[in-house]
């Protein structure tokens, strides 16, 4: 394995934590000030190298193939009018990326999403994104650590960031034992533990390269009590082997823009460096 072409991009979830916002627009469309989630996403992964995106979703998502059509009448409209400003703004997606839609069917779970890219995914190792963990754009590529790791290795590679302690129970969390480096062989892992039964704050972040292995592990993988099948379980069952799976420090800031707060802080960091607001959005947070 030298090189990785193919991104899937679960976005078949309901977004229930942002209803009534979410009945019609897809969480992965809500704006980071003028671009939606899944765009920084998809940016992302083009700049590491992706160049075939595959969407994971449901039936009520046709907003986000959408935004990445070409509308050529409109750009032709802004181009007479000299407003190429704009023209660029309708360029969402470079000519020679390819994109690929697959239904779902209902959301059962990460694993299960990841699964239905197996027959476009085949034999490669691929990467997993998901938008809603918005990794700020500031010359760290996520995905790019990940897919020098994984062919250096050889190997499964997932990012991780320490966690507070309130949030572990919300995680996948790694065990790397004493971390030598920024990429580190992974001893165990586990879906969303305790506190107490956490084998570390190492949380597992929506960033992932994988080989083409987990598709034959996520269909022998149980559904939870809450009848999805979880893609932390069958990271789980790499394990058996040594070297199989790896973890990498994100090197960069992320915000959880899948919880409110998470996409408050993500909007406000970013009106913060945006040339054309910034002042007068610190103007306003000095006068609240």
């Amino acid at each position: 394995m030298t090189k990785i072409t193919k991104a899937v991009f679960p976005v078949g979830g309901m977004g229930t934590r942002f209803l009534p916002a979410t009945k019609s627009t897809p969480k992965e469309m809500l704006p980071i000030i003028d671009k939606p989630l899944i765009q920084y996403a998809v940016e992302e992964a083009i700049e590491a190298g992706i160049t075939t995106l595959i969407f994971i979703t449901s039936a009520s998502k046709h907003s986000i193939s959408d935004h990445f059509d070409p509308l050529p009448m409109l750009s032709e409209k802004f181009e007479k009018a000299g407003k190429h400003h704009l023209v660029k703004k309708l360029q969402t997606l470079p000519i020679n990326i390819t994109r690929m839609f697959v239904p779902q069917g209902e959301p059962l779970g990460l694993g299960h999403a990841v699964l239905q890219a197996k027959e476009i995914v085949g034999d490669e190792y691929f990467s997993v994104i998901l938008a809603d963990d918005f990794i700020k754009p500031n010359g760290h590529n996520a995905t790019k650590q990940l897919i020098d790791a994984a062919i250096s290795k050889q190997a499964s590679v997932i990012s991780v960031e320490e966690v507070p302690d309130n949030r572990v129970s919300q995680y996948g969390i790694v065990d790397i034992g004493t971390a030598t480096s920024e990429i580190n062989s992974i001893l165990s892992i586990v879906e969303k533990p305790s506190l107490a039964d956490a084998p570390s704050n190492l949380g597992v972040i929506g960033r992932y390269v994988l080989s083409p292995k987990i598709f034959e592990l996520l269909e022998n993988t149980q559904s939870d009590k809450g009848g999805e099948i979880q893609l932390t379980d069958a990271l789980a069952q790499l394990l058996n082997k040594p070297n199989n799976l790896y973890a990498a420090t994100l090197n960069g800031k992320r915000y959880d823009c899948g919880h409110k707060l998470g996409y408050l802080q993500a909007s406000i960091d970013s009106a913060l460096e945006d040339k054309e607001i910034s002042d007068q959005v610190k103007e306003f947070i000095k006068n609240i």
